[in-house]
């Protein structure tokens, strides 16, 4: 007979990857400050260089909450992807 595991699943994950127009460290200083405050953010990753902004989230983040977050700070978010899959990046009114 098979064992099973009876510890209930990890709650779901989702990775967020955006292409964020920045131009200096402030920029991205701007950037991490918002998602270092932002609930239900796991981990995530800024880099000036490749214009990303990579955000691990947990099942009850939303992307339209990420994604309105980072246009808070007035850069522009060029694309945007859940899982891989390619999203829109227009803000939706509430």
């Amino acid at each position: 007979m098979a064992d099973v595991d009876a510890a209930a699943p990890a709650p779901a994950e989702h990775t967020y990857k955006f292409n964020v127009s920045m131009s200096c460290g402030g920029c991205s200083g701007a950037v991490d400050r918002v998602l270092k405050k932002l609930d239900g953010v796991k981990s995530y990753e800024v880099s000036l260089e490749q214009q990303t902004a990579t955000v691990v989230a947990g099942d009850g983040l939303p992307y339209d909450k990420v994604l309105r977050t980072i246009a808070k700070t007035g850069k522009k978010v060029n694309s945007g992807e859940v899982d891989g899959v390619a999203q829109s990046v227009e803000i939706k009114d509430e």
